[in-house]
This record gives structure tokens, sequence and C-alpha cells, in this order.
């Protein structure tokens, strides 16, 4: 671990603290844990108060200093809960710190220990960002690139998937207030969300999550869940690709919602996290998956997570959308005009979002939920709107469109369209 920090804080600071963190924690896990314990070490690793609460009703807050604090929490600047009862939490003045949701996520899953629940059978691992970077490469040598893979702890001969993170949190880039998209895939994937073995790492502006289940059993333990949240077999069943390793999406899509509930309570605002996942591959055509993964990360657009997590496998033949230059598909009629219903300024009544106008985004949200069920109660359920209020929206955009969107063609039509404004949008991933 220390020579892997060593080379760490070479190449990428953030990588190296993201480290330090997984470290901190794995070390209290090894020993003998307790409330006060834990509680103290994260309040001196985040630098600000921490608290706890557990489900037995033992409790703890410390300041950074090692001090106990007595009363109720202060300014608490992110949580996560417990189940059935508890929580973890952060009082940080001001803004939250770039890796406060880190550090949240590891307390939670020690909290979980301490309170009898088992601890996932395998965590992602922060990698080193050059060893990745070479298992990614198609113009490394193939033995270079299978002691790379050897040096991540994978198998050169089991097929791997390749998951690409992207975080937007609409933040001040010049504040330095952005979320570094590598630790937000370690903070997505902090619960155990996927099985197998997981390696995490920035590359370019991505964060890039390697992902290998030795087996490939497609519906077994490695696949929890069954259908993915779109209705599609994502997680059980063959896989397409004929590698016989199964998709995470649903895993991803269950850590996505959990990891929502959580932020639902926690102050500022959250990272716009979008996925793509790739086809199964030869490790050493791992290029090939984080090609794919990068594609499909361009239908992603961040919110609910059926949105979220684009799968090239269950895109099928639409994927080759991705292979149509962008400035075509932003000259498509129907993308412009669509472009300009999504427009944040645009409202129900055709103008600026004031009063009762609807801002364009909401209007998408209800089109893309609609074309995805084909029920409009079912995409008032996905939204949690009345469905009155979904019809309403929809109505607006069928005048604007011109569509009827109980046509299945104009409904197929909508969705390619759908498609091609997130494609003309994401031109880069």
């Amino acid at each position: 671990m220390k020579g892997l920090l060593l080379r760490l804080s070479a190449l990428d600071a953030d990588a190296a603290t993201a480290v330090r963190v997984i470290a901190h924690f794995e070390a209290l896990l090894g020993g003998a844990l307790d409330p006060v314990t834990l509680t103290r070490s994260t309040a001196g690793l985040a630098g600000c108060a921490a608290g706890l609460e557990l489900p037995d009703g033992r409790t703890a807050r410390f300041a950074p200093d090692g001090a106990a604090l007595a009363g109720a929490p202060g300014c608490v600047s992110g949580r996560v809960d417990l189940e059935p009862a508890g929580r973890v939490w952060l009082e940080r003045p001001g803004v939250p710190g770039p890796f406060d949701e880190l550090v949240l996520e590891w307390m939670a899953i020690a909290a979980r220990v301490l309170v009898g629940r088992p601890r996932p059978a395998r965590t992602p691992r922060a990698a080193d960002p050059a060893l990745v970077e070479l298992v990614l490469s198609g113009r490394e040598a193939v033995e270079d690139r299978a002691r790379a893979l050897r040096l991540l702890g994978l198998e050169p001969g089991t097929p791997l998937r390749v998951i690409a993170v992207a975080a937007d949190t609409g933040a001040d880039e010049g504040a330095g207030t952005g979320t570094d998209a590598g630790v937000e895939a370690v903070a997505l994937l902090g619960r155990g969300a996927l099985r197998g073995t997981v390696r995490v790492a920035r590359v370019g502006s991505l964060g890039a999550v390697l992902v290998q289940r030795r087996g490939g059993a497609p519906g077994g333990e490695d696949a929890p869940g069954g259908e993915g949240a779109s209705g599609r077999r994502g997680a059980s069943g063959p896989a397409p690709d004929g590698t016989g390793t199964a998709s995470p999406a649903a895993e991803l899509r269950a850590a996505m919602r959990e990891r929502a509930r959580d932020r639902s309570t926690a102050r500022g605002p959250a990272p716009g996290t979008r996925v793509g996942i790739g086809s199964g591959a030869d490790p050493l055509d791992a290029h090939t998956s984080w090609a794919q993964a990068r594609s499909a990360l361009r239908f992603a657009v961040a919110g609910a997570p059926h949105e979220a997590v684009a799968d090239h496998d269950e895109l099928g033949p639409l994927a080759l959308l991705a292979d149509i230059p962008v400035e075509r598909l932003r000259a498509q009629a129907d993308v412009r005009r669509l472009g300009r219903l999504g427009d944040p300024a645009h409202g129900e009544r055709g103008g600026p979002a004031t009063g009762q106008a609807r801002p364009g985004g909401e209007l998408l949200a209800a089109l893309a939920a609609f074309c995805r069920t084909g029920s409009l109660r079912q995409a008032a359920a996905e939204l949690h709107l009345h469905h009155s209020s979904v019809a309403a929206r929809l109505a607006h955009v069928e005048k604007e469109m011109g569509w009827r969107l109980r046509d299945p063609q104009d409904r197929f039509r909508a969705q390619l369209a759908l498609y091609a404004l997130r494609l003309a949008g994401n031109g880069d991933g």
C-alpha cells in the first residue's frame, strides 16, 4: 500500500488521497472497532466534527482535535443513513470537502459492521492510474498489458468489463469545488455495489472502473437483482457479447438509487453522475470495452438511475447512432427543436421559466420517462409526480413538436430524437 501511495502521489494527488481514505478505514476494520474509535478517527481524518448514531442507541460525536462533543450536531454538511435506523454525519462549515462523500461512505460501512451487518465481501480499490491507462491502451505491447493486469490483481485469462464514470457538479471550477470523476466512481462503488474484483482510477476527465468476475456465472451471486431498472435483462441471463459475463447495469442503478436517498438530506449540490458500461472483453482487449463504455456514456443523462446508467449491450443497434458526426445530429430538425424545448429558459408557455412556466428540463424528463415505459402512470411513478402533471408536460411537448405520443411511430421518433440530442450534447462523453 505504501508503494502504491508513493507512485500515486507523483501521478495524481486526488487518487492518492482517495487511497489514503480507504486505507484508513481498512485499518480500522482490521482492528478492535468501537463507536468512539470510529467517530474520533473519522473527525481527525476529515478535519471537521463527525458524529454517529447506531440503531441500538449508541452515539458518539467528536471534534477534529479528538475532543468529545456534547449536545445536538451543529451544521451537518453531509450524512448517510443506516438501516433500520441511525446515521453517520460530518459537520463542516461552508462547502463540503471534495472527499467528504467518500469518507462518509466508508464511515457508514464501518458503522454497519459495528451493528452486526456483514461487510461487503469485496470493496473497490483505487488503482495506480498509470497501470489502468496501460491496460486500456490498444497501442502498448501485449506483454506490458498482461504485466499491468497482474499488478492490478486481475487475471489476463478472465473476461472483464470496463465502466466509464463522469461527474458534473455544476459547481464553479475556478472555486475548486468540483468533484473528481475518479473519486466519484470510488464513492459510487463504496458500498460494495459490484461483485467481483473492482479497480478504479481516473483516466483523463473520467473515472475508469475495471470489473472482473471469476467464473462469470450469469444470474448467479455476481449478478443480483435480475432485471435492470429499465425492465430489460441487464444483470442476469447470458451476456449479449458472448463472454458469459453478466452486465452490472442493474447493480449500478441500485447503487445510484441508494446514494440519491442519502443525498436527499445532504447540503450542497449533488454531482450529476453519468455511467457508461462496455461489453465483456478479453482483458488484453480492454481498450475495446473502454471505447464502448465511453460511447455508452454519451447516451446517459444525469438524473434518474434509468437514464444515468447506459449499457452498451442494452443499447444494441442504437449504439450505432454514436458513429454519426455531432454536426449532423445537431443539424437535424427534430433535434434542433427538442434542444430548444429542453433549454433551461424555456417554459410551458414558450417563454422564460417564470411563474407557473415549466422549465425545459422537466419537459424532457417527462418525455424520456414516457418513451421508456410507454405508460403515463408508470412515467409519473418514476418521476414522483401525479399523472396529470406528466400529462400536461407531454401535451406541451406534443404541441411544440407536432407529435402524437400515443402513436408508436411518433413515440419511436421522439426516443430517437432524445438519444440524438444527448449524443449532440455529449460529443466527447
